[in-house]
C-alpha cells in the first residue's frame, strides 16, 4: 500500500555541498510568477544533519527562479513548538539574498506543532494576490505531525496547492491526505542521503502549478467545461481568440471572440464522455504572446463514480471515499473481497453518501473494493481499486542506553520482544575521515543486545528498531550526550 500511495525514492547518491554546481536551465529564469512557502519542520525530532540537507536542498529546488513580484516570491515559515517565520514572501528579490537567508537559518528544536505554523502559513497566504497561485511545500521527517487535515483542506479550498516532501519516516497517510493531487508528482519519500534525485522532477511540478502562462478546466460536467486562465490582457489592451473541437470527430471548429479582461469561460452542449481540445489565443499590438491550449475529456451520460480512493486503513479496517456526488435517484453498492480468492462482502449505500467504512477485514491483505452507482433507470457504471489493510501492529523496542567507554566511543544495550524478531537496525552519525558527520547504520542479527559504536559525532543520535518479517518495530533513540556526573548518556 505504501509503495502505492507514496512515491518512494531510495537510490543510492552522493552529495558534495561545497562542490556541486548547478546549470541554471534559462528557460525556467522567466517562466513563472507565483508565491512559494517553505514549511519547514524544525522540531526535535529532525537531526541537525538531516535539517541542513533539507536547507541545501531548498536552496538548489528554488535556485533557478527569478525572485520578487511579477516572478517568483518565497518565504519560509519553520515549524517547532511555536512557529517562527524566518521570512516573509516580500523579503528576498534576488538569489544571492535568498540562498545567504537559508545558509543561516537555525534549526529551533522543540515539538512538531504543525497545526499552529499552518495557521500562520493560511494568514500569508490568503491575505495576497489572489490571482497568482501559490505553493506550500512541507518538507517534513513525517514523525508526529499532528491533526493537519482540516487546515490543509482549508488552504486547499482556498486555492492553494500542497506538496510535501517526507524524509522516510513519514506518516504516509496523513501525508497523501495532505497534498493536493496528483500523488505521484506532489508527495514524495526520500532517504535524506539520496534527496537531490527527486530536484529535478519536484521542481517541474512547481512549475507546472505557476507558469505565467496556462489555461485550465476547473469544472467539468457531462455537457459542460469552464475554462480558466491567468489574466493577460486588460479590456483596453487586446482581446482573446477561443476555438475548441472535439478530437476525433468531424465537426467544424467552435470559435469565440472574448474581451481582453476575461479570465473564465465555460462552454456549454458538449457531447458526453468526449475528449475536446480548446486553444486561447491573446490578441494584442503590445506584445506577442503564446497561445494556450488545454485538452479535457467530458464526464459520462450516465454518471457514476469518477473516482473511488482509499482515505484511511488499518489491520482490520479501509474507510473507501468516491465522486463525484451523484443525484438522490442513484444508489451504491460497495463490493469487496480479499485477492486473489476472497469471499465477495456487499454493502449498499443510499442517499447522498459518497464514503464507507469497511470493517473485519484481515490484516496486510490486498482487497479488490468496487463502487457501482446505480440509477433509477436501470443503467448502472461501476468503478474499482485496490487496497490493502495494514500489517498488524509490530512490538516496539522497550528499552535503549548509551554508555560512555572512551572519547568519541558508546556501548549500546537494548531490549525488545523476541517473538517473530529477525533482526535489529542501528543508525548514528559518524565522523569520517575528515571529521565530518555522516550518517552510518547497520543490521544486526536477532541474538545481539548490545554493540559498541566509535567515532561517534558529537551529539550524535543513536537509534535502534526491532525488525519483523512483516516489517519494522517502533525504535528509540539517544543522543549522545555527556552530562556531568552522570555515567550514561543522554
Amino acid at each position: 500500500m505504501k509503495g502505492i500511495l507514496l512515491r518512494c525514492v531510495l537510490l543510492w547518491a552522493t552529495l558534495q555541498r561545497n562542490n556541486m554546481q548547478m546549470t541554471v536551465p534559462a528557460t525556467v529564469l522567466n517562466c513563472c510568477e507565483g508565491d512559494i512557502l517553505l514549511l519547514l519542520d524544525s522540531s526535535g525530532s529532525v537531526a541537525n544533519y538531516e535539517f541542513s540537507r533539507l536547507l541545501h536542498f531548498s536552496g538548489e529546488l528554488l535556485r533557478p527562479f527569478s525572485l520578487g513580484r511579477g516572478h517568483v516570491r518565497v518565504g519560509l515559515l519553520q515549524v517547532g513548538t511555536n512557529p517562527n517565520l524566518e521570512f516573509g514572501l516580500d523579503v528576498h528579490k534576488d538569489q544571492k539574498s535568498l540562498q545567504k537567508a537559508l545558509w543561516q537559518v537555525s534549526q529551533l528544536q522543540g515539538d512538531t506543532n504543525t497545526e499552529a505554523a499552518l495557521g500562520v502559513a493560511q494568514q500569508l497566504l490568503t491575505e495576497t494576490d489572489k490571482n497568482v497561485p501559490k505553493v506550500l511545500l512541507w518538507l517534513t521527517d513525517g514523525v508526529q505531525p499532528g491533526d493537519v487535515d482540516e487546515p490543509m483542506s482549508e488552504l486547499k479550498a482556498q486555492g492553494v496547492s500542497v506538496l510535501a516532501v517526507s524524509t522516510v519516516h513519514g506518516n504516509y497517510q496523513v501525508l497523501q491526505r495532505a497534498v493536493t493531487p496528483p500523488l505521484e508528482s506532489h508527495l514524495y519519500s526520500v532517504d535524506i542521503d539520496n534527496i537531490e534525485i527527486i530536484t529535478e522532477d519536484l521542481r517541474e511540478a512547481i512549475i507546472k502549478i505557476i507558469r505565467a502562462e496556462r489555461l485550465r478546466v476547473v469544472h467539468l460536467t457531462s455537457h459542460s467545461a469552464v475554462l480558466q486562465w491567468r489574466p493577460l490582457l486588460s479590456a483596453d489592451s487586446g482581446y482573446y481568440e477561443l476555438s475548441y473541437n472535439s478530437i476525433g470527430r468531424r465537426d467544424p471548429d467552435t470559435r469565440r471572440t472574448l474581451s481582453g479582461d476575461a479570465s473564465s469561460i465555460e462552454l456549454t452542449q458538449l457531447q458526453p464522455d468526449t475528449t475536446y481540445t480548446a486553444t486561447l489565443r491573446p490578441e494584442s499590438n503590445q506584445r506577442l504572446f503564446n497561445t494556450l491550449s488545454v485538452s479535457f475529456t467530458t464526464l459520462p451520460d450516465v454518471l457514476g463514480p469518477a473516482v473511488v480512493s482509499v482515505l484511511d486503513s488499518g489491520p482490520r479496517h479501509i474507510r473507501v471515499s468516491w465522486g463525484p456526488l451523484q443525484p438522490a435517484q442513484v444508489r451504491y453498492t460497495v463490493e469487496y473481497g480479499a485477492i486473489p480468492r476472497g469471499h465477495v462482502h456487499t454493502v449498499t449505500i443510499h442517499g447522498q453518501q459518497n464514503s464507507t467504512l469497511l470493517t473485519g477485514l484481515e490484516p496486510g491483505t490486498q482487497y479488490l473494493v468496487t463502487v457501482s452507482a446505480r440509477h433509477d433507470n436501470g443503467k448502472e457504471r461501476a468503478m474499482s481499486v485496490r487496497a490493502c489493510t495494514q500489517e498488524a501492529a509490530l512490538p516496539a523496542l522497550t528499552d535503549l542506553h548509551l554508555t560512555p567507554v572512551q572519547r568519541q566511543e558508546v556501548q549500546v544495550a537494548w531490549t525488545a520482544h523476541q517473538e517473530g524478531l529477525r533482526g535489529y537496525w542501528l543508525s548514528w552519525e559518524k565522523l569520517n575521515s575528515h571529521s565530518k558527520p555522516s550518517i552510518s547504520s547497520i543490521y544486526l542479527p536477532p541474538s545481539s543486545s548490545s554493540t559498541r559504536l566509535t567515532h561517534l559525532a558529537p551529539s550524535s543520535r543513536v537509534c535502534v528498531s526491532p525488525i519483523y518479517s512483516s516489517g519494522r518495530g517502533d525504535g528509540l533513540c539517544c543522543t549522545a550526550e555527556m552530562h556531568t556526573g552522570a555515567r550514561q548518556w543522554g
